[in-house]
C-alpha cells in the first residue's frame, strides 16, 4: 500500500512527495545552459592604435603637417628683420669695428602706450581705445592703472587711465615696418623725427598724435 501511495504522489506531483536521493536536479543545469545560449555573440574589438616611439614623434608630426593646406607655404621672416641681418648689421660691425655681432645695436622690444585722460569721467572710452590699440598692434593690450592719486586731476590710485602693448620678435618687426614705411610718411607736414629723443641707454621715445589720413 505504501509503495502504491508513493507512485501516485510522483504521478500527481503533490508537494508532500519526496524525490528519491539518487535523482539529480536537472532544472538548474538546464536554466544555466539556457542563459548561456541567450547571450548574443560579442562584436569584435577594434585594433589598438600603434604607439609611436619617442624618437619617431617628430616624423609623425611632420606627416600631420604635410596633410595641411599651408604645409608647403612656410611663414616667411619679417622683411625688415631680414634687411637688418643681411645689410645693416654687417655695415655696423664694419664701421664701428665690433669684435662680435652681438655688440651691434638691435631692436629688442617696442612698447606702445595710449593714455586716455577722459576715462576718469567716462570709463567706456577706455574700452574703445583698447580695441583700437589691439587692432593697430595685433595684440591684446594691457589696461594700465594710476600708481598714485592726484587731486588736481581728480585721479585716484588704482583707476584705469590707459592701455599698453609690448611687442617682441616677429610682431615687433612687422609693426616697425608698417610704422616707418606707411604710418609716419603719411603724417601731415612731417619734417623728420627728433634726434634728441634717446635717453642715453639705447631707448628711443616717439610721440604721435591722432591723424586724419587722406
Amino acid at each position: 500500500m505504501a509503495d502504491d501511495k508513493k507512485k501516485a504522489a510522483k504521478a500527481t506531483g503533490k508537494p508532500g512527495a519526496k524525490a528519491p536521493k539518487g535523482d539529480a536536479k536537472p532544472a538548474k543545469a538546464d536554466t544555466r545552459q539556457a542563459k548561456g545560449d541567450s547571450h548574443l555573440p560579442k562584436a569584435p574589438k577594434e585594433p589598438k592604435a600603434e604607439k609611436v616611439a619617442k624618437g619617431d614623434a617628430p616624423a609623425a608630426e611632420a606627416k600631420l603637417r604635410e596633410k595641411g593646406p599651408a604645409a608647403s607655404r612656410p611663414v616667411p621672416p619679417p622683411r625688415l628683420k631680414k634687411y637688418y641681418e643681411e645689410r645693416v648689421l654687417p655695415e655696423l660691425v664694419k664701421k664701428f669695428e665690433y669684435a662680435n655681432n652681438m655688440e651691434a645695436p638691435k631692436l629688442i622690444k617696442i612698447v606702445v602706450n595710449m593714455g586716455v585722460g577722459e576715462a576718469i569721467t567716462n570709463a567706456k572710452l577706455l574700452d574703445g581705445a583698447a580695441l583700437e590699440l589691439g587692432t593697430i598692434t595685433g595684440q591684446k593690450p594691457s589696461i594700465r592703472k594710476a600708481k598714485k592719486s592726484i587731486a588736481n586731476f581728480k585721479l585716484r590710485k588704482g583707476q584705469a587711465i590707459g592701455a599698453m602693448v609690448t611687442l617682441r620678435r616677429a610682431r615687433m618687426w612687422e609693426f616697425f615696418d608698417r610704422l616707418v614705411n606707411i604710418a609716419i610718411p603719411r603724417i601731415r607736414d612731417f619734417r623728420g623725427l627728433p634726434a634728441r629723443s634717446f635717453d642715453g641707454r639705447g631707448n628711443y621715445t616717439l610721440g604721435l598724435t591722432e591723424q586724419e589720413w587722406t
